[in-house]
């Protein structure tokens, strides 16, 4: 007793009561840090999920349309493709709507993940597709557009200053709420910050988003950070820039690279493009997650890039698990071209049709069998062989 009371009264109780993390828990993770997290972890592979009956993230997480029973059909399906995480996203609107109700929500969503043997990386904000986010029933989709009822976080809200403690309410409650949670993965604090919107939405972005955002990125950092969150924090990189010198950065581009305890980064490009990609992030010296790729009809695709991220113990996620509302098998340019008349012949993205069967069962194969290996290792059956015709000339 006498020397608790002594170690009280020379301020080190708390040093001695604290975790590991405690001395750097509002500071970003060093290098070292993040290698020893990403050891403990199962070699993260999944896809960006939305449920194949809702067209946004609103649509999957209200409380009329949330359907708990469609999501762990789904992630059952992701199970059995040997994947360990998904990336979700979240919407500060649903928090403003009903905080308490939003956050039971996600604690289900995480039930039903764990139940799946699967940790998520939550998304919390997002500057994709429609600036302009509406609670309540959302639009139907477009036929034949790629992505139509997608909606922006905070969208046209970040230009307006008043806002700002709204949103560092909602981080600071998310975050904190599931700070010690070992269900999730990682926070992904802002998807494509700088993404100038993409769609028919040029009317109505936000008017120099770029600057908004650099200015809010930060902030919203160290807003979750706070939190003292026992996950990891990131933001993906997405340009089509050379990442590996950060002086040649735009200030979002800088931001991210600076303030990820783990790096995140987007490539829907040919094999040899994401080799570059990976040679330019190493030098970092952290853990990588590439938490989107594959566009089929890009040259992204799960038999050319996912043996290369395997054997470099690169975490994958990819855009689109199940074919549904967000269409996301219709290609990007189908905002210009829709394909009304049918389908394109190649998925762009999605792994799997409504009903559960696969697109192309090789893909599965390869996911479960990378999945399956060591870290590092590349099993001879997840190598696609291109086959020779018999008899081929040239």
């Amino acid at each position: 007793m006498k020397y608790a009371l002594l170690a009280v009264a020379l301020g080190l109780a708390a040093t001695i009561a604290a975790p590991t993390h405690a001395r750097d828990a509002t500071q970003r993770w060093t290098p070292a840090e993040a290698k020893a997290w990403y050891a403990k972890q199962a070699w993260p592979l999944g896809s960006n999920y939305l449920p194949s009956d809702a067209i946004n993230q609103l649509e999957m997480w209200q409380a009329d349309t949330f359907n708990p029973a469609r999501i762990d059909q789904e992630l059952g399906w992701a199970q059995q493709s040997g994947m360990t995480t998904m990336r979700v996203f979240l919407h500060d609107l649903l928090w403003q709507q009903d905080a308490a109700g939003f956050k039971k929500r996600i604690d289900t969503f995480l039930a039903i993940a764990d139940k799946h043997g699967i940790k998520p990386i939550f998304v919390l904000f997002d500057s994709c597709w429609d600036p302009e986010p509406k609670l309540g029933p959302q639009r139907p989709p477009i036929p034949g557009v790629h992505n139509s009822g997608w909606v922006q976080s905070p969208g046209v809200a970040m230009t307006d200053a008043s806002q700002y403690p709204r949103l560092q309410q909602y981080v600071k409650d998310i975050v904190g709420s599931f700070a010690n949670d070992k269900r999730i993965l990682a926070w992904d604090v802002w998807n494509e910050p700088d993404n100038p919107g993409g769609g028919n939405y040029d009317p109505v972005e936000p008017k120099n988003k770029t600057e908004h955002v650099a200015t809010l990125l930060p902030q919203v950092f160290a807003w979750a950070r706070s939190a003292s969150p026992t996950q990891p924090l990131t933001s993906g990189l997405w340009h089509d820039d050379d990442w590996s010198d950060v002086s040649k950065l735009n200030a979002v581009e800088r931001t991210q690279v600076e303030q990820s305890d783990v790096i995140s980064f987007h490539d829907y490009g040919w094999p040899e493009v994401f080799v570059g990609r990976l040679k330019q992030l190493q030098g970092y010296g952290r853990p990588l997650i590439c938490t989107e790729y594959m566009a089929r009809g890009n040259g992204s695709t799960i038999d050319g890039v996912l043996p290369i991220a395997k054997k470099a113990d690169v975490g994958m996620v990819n855009w689109g698990f199940v074919n549904g509302k967000s269409q996301t098998n219709m290609p990007w340019d189908s905002w210009q071209r829709p394909y009304t008349l049918q389908p394109p012949t190649l998925w762009f993205h999605d792994l799997f049709y409504a009903d559960g069967k696969p697109y192309r069962q090789r893909e599965i194969d390869i996911l479960r069998s990378l999945s399956h290996a060591p870290r590092g290792a590349v099993p001879a059956d997840a190598i696609t062989v291109p086959m020779q015709t018999a008899g081929a000339g040239h």
